[in-house]
């Protein structure tokens, strides 16, 4: 059976916020859009659900992320996640410039959780905490041309 990747799904705080740092860090939003009723509290499994939703897309193409904010219910706040916790963990993107990347994300008051890291000679990369507590990894390839 041939599978492959559609989306990943996060749940923010403010939506335009998210979509504003992940667009300008050079996804661009491919459709947005207010969901709700008998076909989606199916398919997410929460009764009267409804949420403002935005499909963003990698320039490539080859990645997607499906950001939503809840209106009903509630959005329910958690702390933000740790590296070592069980369950999903972070978001990764390969950047041509991560410091370019950096200044991005720090417009948008996003900073690496310690420092850059080199990860043998192949790669600078690092997690940002990004909007809504959103671990964000950036990648850039060493001795690419």
């Amino acid at each position: 059976m041939p599978i492959k990747l559609e989306n990943v799904g996060i749940a923010v705080r403010d939506l335009d916020a998210a979509i504003a740092f992940f667009t300008d860090l050079g996804l661009s939003v491919v459709g947005r859009d207010t969901v709700s009723g008998e076909w989606t509290d199916t398919a997410v499994g929460l009764d009267g659900n409804h949420a403002r939703i935005a499909m963003l897309e990698t320039p490539a193409g080859d990645g997607r992320l499906e950001l939503f904010e809840y209106l009903h219910p509630d959005a329910i706040e958690t702390a933000p996640t740790l590296p070592n916790e069980i369950g999903m963990h972070r978001v990764a993107f390969s950047v041509d410039d991560l410091d370019e990347a950096l200044a991005i994300a720090a417009r948008h008051g996003c900073h690496p959780l310690r420092g850059v890291a080199t990860y043998r000679d192949a790669y600078r990369l690092t997690y940002v905490r990004g909007p809504s507590g959103i671990i964000v990894m950036l990648a850039e390839e060493l001795g690419k041309s």
